[in-house]
């Protein structure tokens, strides 16, 4: 197992929190970054809205040995940020959630299966999955947390924030949170202006200047 990298930023909390008021689509949006971790990551279980710092791991596929391992070095507000090469299998239920909420931490993320999802919804464990699947795992690879982790075409390092929602899940390195923030921040207030003016009767097409213009040269009828 690894620790947090010396010297690297540290997400405050009010601005953790901040980011996750905003949402995926604008942190997406705003930042400009490849941060969209994969469509098929889905919200499993009653709570479908997560922000934490990213604990990395890397697990074989069909072994959670890493996950048990994760839970050792992880800290209050870490979300466990898991690379199991999609592996149609139970990664996670009830038994690794309880151990993790004692922990305070406050989501998973898993290219993976979990189980037990009746029992994560009652217990109000924000989980996203690529797969809900019953069989089982071995428990062989003592990987545990790493620095980092790559999911579809984001790389994913500790420390870095986890915004999930029902829109998806996004990854933002941490040294550019604040920054991020800020562009949502404009970005919510543009599209507040937006949404007055298409209630008062303006169309996207004015809103967004979307309408076809007439090139120099072009035949015009």
């Amino acid at each position: 197992m690894t620790t947090r990298p010396a010297g690297a930023s540290v997400v405050d909390d009010d601005t953790l929190a901040a980011l996750g008021d905003l949402g995926s689509a604008t942190l997406f949006e705003a930042s400009g970054l490849p941060i969209d971790l994969p469509s098929r990551l889905r919200p499993v279980g009653a709570r479908r809205t997560l922000a934490g710092r990213a604990l990395p791991v890397q697990a074989a596929e069909g072994d959670n040995l890493p996950l048990h391992l994760a839970l050792e070095s992880a800290r209050a507000g870490d979300v466990l940020v898991v690379n199991a090469a999609g592996g149609d299998h139970g990664y996670w239920g009830e038994v690794l959630t309880v151990a993790a909420q004692v922990r305070g931490i406050r989501g998973l993320v898993i290219d993976g299966g979990v189980r037990d999802t009746d029992a994560m919804a009652e217990l109000g464990f924000p989980v996203f999955a690529s797969a809900v699947a019953i069989r089982g795992t071995s428990k062989r690879d003592a990987r545990g947390a790493v620095d980092e982790v790559v999911l579809g075409r984001t790389r994913v390092h500790r420390g870095d924030v986890i915004v999930g929602d029902a829109d998806g899940v996004v990854a933002i390195p941490a040294d550019r949170a604040v920054r991020v923030l800020a562009g949502g921040r404009a970005r919510q207030a543009a599209e507040a202006g937006y949404l007055e003016r298409l209630r008062a009767g303006e169309l996207t097409l004015d809103i967004y200047d979307l309408r076809p213009t007439t090139r120099s040269g072009d035949d015009v009828d």
